[in-house]
């Protein structure tokens, strides 16, 4: 006879492999050949870091097609070396703002502003994975990558950390941290227009109607200056320094070093980047607050926010202890993950597009900056977290971190990547330990 302990093992592993069979399916019927998108219906493009995490993903079952995905999401890039936020493949009625919105003039077509630089990160995880195929495959990307960096440096460091000049260029579009900024956009002049991602998710979980007419207003600056970027950073109507961006370009710049390394570039372009946006991290440091916090580059204010944006600090070798200590607090006052916002702040709301919610790919991000910190037993709490979410209630876009609920697009590609990647029992990627000063050894 069985013992209780093997059939509860046997009962585990079952309900694992399933939930691998799962992940791999989201993923191949999110597949458009060359790329991958969020979601059916409510994300019907390729969005930035959803595709870069997407190629974490597959990269467990088939790497050839990981390398597929970054390809064609370099291959968007623009000669300044911006790489869009969304890129329209083909022509989809089921999403408002359209490539005939931004006007970009790109082929193919894309939005005008970027997003964070995860695709750099996850390129190292799946050249390590095998670094004999991928040396031909990273020798193609790796020159698009270092142009994407510049941009990033001379475009948007020109204060020092990373700035975003519409809060979806910072991937956590409708976070308290922008609310500053956002109060000092007009959007009452926006041509009409007819909103469709509530026609997919619950209104109550998606950015009002006010926030959107202010998203558009921007949308309509950039298109105005043919989207110039020195013209929209001095003169557009929002600029804020982001603490996630930065944190997520500094590790990125660490791994895109390695990389360079590993092909026999010379790195040191990059390494000035490094240092020069290391130095800039006080600028970024509330001291009222005691966390990373975004600040209004118009008007110098901080949000006076704690939120995930300034937990990746972790990413970047960046933490202090008063960090640690916001840290723990936000984690043990909910029950899944950690919070894209404080639950002790007035614009908490725990079912809201980043206002509140747990996002698993952001829990892998974190889990990435605790291994590298030499925290193996916070990455590993924070993965069993994760995983029994997902075990519980799906791969869903976020989740209620109060009580699980799951929030926005269901089959969404980056849960399930994340699931295959990293929250899986025994699915851990090695992670490079970094030094006092963030750089990997």
């Amino acid at each position: 006879m069985m013992t209780k302990m093997l059939m509860t093992k046997i009962t585990n592993m079952t309900k694992m492999n399933d939930l691998d069979a799962q992940a791999q399916q989201i993923l191949r019927g999110n597949d458009q050949g060359t790329y991958t998108v969020p979601t059916h219906g409510l994300y019907p493009y390729q969005w930035n870091w959803d595709s870069a995490l997407a190629a974490w993903g597959v990269a467990t079952f088939d790497l050839g097609r990981a390398w597929d995905e970054l390809d064609t999401l370099m291959a968007s890039q623009w000669d300044t070396g911006m790489v869009p936020h969304i890129i329209f493949h083909r022509p989809c009625l089921e999403y408002f703002p359209g490539p005939e919105v931004w006007d970009t003039k790109q082929s193919p077509p894309s939005s005008g502003i970027s997003q964070p630089p995860v695709a750099t990160i996850i390129a190292r995880l799946i050249w390590e994975q095998d670094p004999a195929i991928g040396r031909a495959r990273l020798s193609q990307v790796y020159p698009a990558l270092l142009r994407w960096h510049r941009w990033w440096h001379e475009a948007r460091c020109m204060h020092g950390p990373a700035a975003v000049v519409h809060p979806w260029e910072s991937g956590r579009d409708n976070a308290p941290d922008w609310d500053s900024g956002m109060a000092a956009v007009d959007g009452a002049r926006v041509a009409p227009y007819v909103r469709r991602d509530t026609r997919h998710v619950l209104p109550h979980m998606r950015p009002t109607r006010k926030d959107y007419d202010r998203y558009i207003a921007m949308v309509e600056f950039g298109r105005g200056t043919g989207w110039k970027d020195r013209v929209i950073t001095e003169q557009g109507p929002f600029l804020m320094a982001d603490p996630a961006i930065t944190f997520i370009l500094l590790r990125a710049h660490e791994d895109l070093c390695a990389m360079g390394r590993g092909l026999g570039q010379d790195t040191s372009e990059i390494e000035q980047w490094a240092d020069a946006l290391r130095a800039s991290l006080p600028f970024l440091w509330n001291d009222a607050l005691g966390t990373y916090d975004a600040r209004d580059l118009r008007s110098g204010a901080f949000a006076n926010t704690i939120s995930i944006g300034g937990f990746l600090a972790y990413l970047a070798g960046a933490a202090k202890p008063q960090l640690d200590a916001h840290l723990h607090r936000v984690w043990d006052a909910v029950q899944f993950g950690i919070p894209s916002t404080d639950p002790a702040h007035s614009a908490f709301d725990a079912q809201k597009y980043w206002r509140g919610p747990c996002w698993p790919m952001m829990n892998a991000l974190l889990a990435l900056g605790f291994r590298a910190a030499g925290r193996d037993d916070w990455a590993e709490r924070l993965r069993r977290d994760t995983a029994a979410l997902l075990a519980a209630h799906g791969f869903y876009e976020y989740f209620n971190p109060l009580d699980g609920t799951p929030c926005g697009g269901s089959n969404f590609t980056w849960t399930a990547a994340i699931w295959l990647a990293w929250a899986r029992q025994g699915s851990e990627t090695p992670m490079p330990q970094n030094d006092a000063k963030g750089a990997t050894r």
